[in-house]
């Protein structure tokens, strides 16, 4: 039911920004483009194609593979690094940077990119644990574990939240400064590739809840980024003009 569910909202999704939004702010799709939203749709019925073969089983020999290639890599001098990277992309470590970048937006007057980063931080927790408890994947047991996990394994915490979090973050560097956009962009890709990897690395997570974590938390993070944008479009509206 929750498959089927998710694969008809990501067919609706490009229809209601046609008739519901798309003609009350137009303005939007500079900023918002419209391959941002069909990648949306893509990732979201992605995570649903991804989710079905998980629960069929039908992963777990390719996801074992994956991780004894990666446990090939270990190193005495890697693994202090790799810890470091999973530490960054922690949901508490990240929740917390989140709120204290809350709360200086806010003294600062921007209201609407702190309630964003705010929302996005813990809504997106919230729909991870909802995802964790539905799906109720066990975690790898491969090799000795160097780092303490809990709860379920599908999909990946710190690749969902890490892509929701430093997503944001990149997004509004971006815009406040344009010139580094691409610089901005690539470095966020880069870090939120390494903490995927990481939880790989450590034998806590599959592939499959890596690329899960990252599709259901692309999903969240176009929707926090657009609602940005309508509320600094209203913003703009609402200003008088001389």
């Amino acid at each position: 039911m929750l498959i089927e569910i998710i694969r008809r909202s990501s067919r609706r999704i490009l229809t209601f920004w046609r008739r519901k939004v798309g003609n009350r702010v137009a303005p939007l799709l500079t900023a918002i483009r419209l391959t941002g939203l069909v990648a949306a749709a893509i990732a979201l019925w992605g995570f649903a194609e991804l989710a079905e073969t998980v629960m069929r089983d039908q992963t777990q020999a390719f996801d074992t593979s994956v991780l004894l290639a990666i446990q090939k890599l270990q190193a005495p001098w890697l693994t202090p690094i790799i810890v470091f990277i999973t530490c960054i992309g922690d949901p508490t470590i990240l929740l917390i940077v989140g709120t204290l970048m809350s709360a200086v937006l806010l003294m600062r007057h921007q209201k609407s990119e702190a309630m964003t980063i705010a929302l996005g931080g813990f809504g997106a927790l919230g729909l991870n644990l909802l995802l964790k408890r539905l799906f109720e994947r066990s975690r790898p047991e491969l090799w000795s574990r160097t780092v303490e996990v809990k709860f379920y394994s599908f999909p990946s915490g710190h690749a969902m939240l890490s892509i929701v979090m430093y997503g944001l973050l990149g997004y509004l560097l971006a815009t406040r400064y344009p010139k580094y956009r691409n610089l901005i962009i690539l470095s966020m890709l880069i870090l939120i590739a390494l903490i995927g990897f990481s939880r790989m690395y450590l034998g806590v997570h599959w592939f499959t809840d890596i690329i899960a974590g990252y599709a259901a938390g692309f999903v969240w993070l176009m929707t926090c980024v657009l609602s940005l944008e309508i509320w600094r479009h209203r913003k703009d509206l609402s200003k008088p003009k001389f």
